[in-house]
């Protein structure tokens, strides 16, 4: 089998599929005083709001207040876990506040706590192929080394589970999803890589603006194996099953994935940009004179995919 064939059947066999679900679980946790109740609680119905927008193939579980309980979240994931595919995508996202002891995470639920290692296990059954955790509590990255895992794209708004105040990235999440700055490449997806990104440098500004010390560090970590980066790149290897995670779609491609005679020329547009990102990833590897070439012919193709999708 010849390179470029395999090359081509690796990158369909992680296409994202315009018609798959992308199940979401949202979990608002304890705030300890209504300030922070009402903060969480808020964020939590707004990702709820904004799912329920988001299209067809969406599917969206928000616990918060009460419900927001371990016994509750294992009963969701557990359905979950039988109602996916491999084909689908799985983003749970937890705001609220989380604690480290050195050697074990937690985030705070009404009643038994949830461990970083049992929420992993969840997980871990959930056949959904493609999946994101997006744990926006304090001490949150103390729940990185449990939580991360080939194909799953972590997200912490702390770098360790020594930075204990409460997290504030959660706000600029929520805002990433709703801002079409954003989407960085303009290519009316907003990655779940944008979306860090965007959330990360809105966090820094804030404490600067603020003129207050920093304490919480995001990270994003999905390799499966490290601890995670603030600044992902094709230099340190973060980031790239993030860039191939759709979080929404905007204007014609939002459209696109609802319009059955355009979802496949989507999903073939979607898998281009994922070659083009993997190509970028593989470029201090490859000579420069089979690099060129390669990016030539996909970005030929994908100007020929967006022709077709514009008529």
């Amino acid at each position: 089998m010849g390179c470029d064939l395999r090359f081509a059947i690796a990158f369909a066999a992680v296409a994202l599929s315009a018609q798959a679900t992308t199940f979401y679980v949202t979990i608002a946790g304890l705030g300890g005083e209504p300030e922070f109740e009402l903060r969480f609680s808020g964020w939590a119905k707004d990702i709820d709001k904004i799912v329920k927008e988001a299209g067809s193939d969406a599917r969206g579980f928000t616990l918060q207040g009460s419900d927001a309980t371990k016994a509750k979240l294992q009963a969701t994931l557990q359905q979950i876990a039988r109602d996916a595919v491999k084909d689908d995508a799985l983003v749970v996202t937890i705001i609220g506040h989380g604690t480290f002891d050195g050697a074990e995470y937690k985030m705070n639920l009404p009643g038994p706590d949830m461990t970083g290692i049992e929420l992993a296990t969840l997980l871990d059954r959930v056949p959904a192929g493609r999946q994101l955790v997006v744990n926006m509590t304090s001490a949150s990255g103390g729940s990185l080394a449990s939580l991360r895992k080939k194909e799953r794209a972590v997200i912490t708004s702390t770098k360790s589970g020594n930075e204990k105040n409460a997290s504030i990235f959660a706000r600029f999440w929520v805002e990433s999803l709703r801002d079409p700055a954003a989407d960085s490449d303009k290519n009316e997806v907003i990655s779940a890589l944008e979306a860090f990104r965007y959330a990360d440098q809105k966090t820094t500004k804030f404490y600067e603006s603020q003129n207050r010390l920093a304490t919480e560090h995001a990270l994003l970590e999905d390799t499966g194996t490290g601890d995670g980066a603030r600044q992902p790149s094709a230099q340190n290897g973060q980031g790239l099953v993030a860039s191939r995670f759709p979080l929404l779609r905007l204007g014609a491609a939002q459209l696109a994935a609802r319009d059955p005679a355009k979802v496949a020329l989507l999903q073939k547009k979607e898998n281009l940009e994922q070659q083009i990102d993997q190509l970028k990833y593989q470029k201090a590897a490859m000579p420069v004179s089979e690099y060129r070439p390669r990016l030539q012919v996909l970005l030929t193709d994908l100007a020929k995919v967006q022709a077709e999708l514009d008529k």
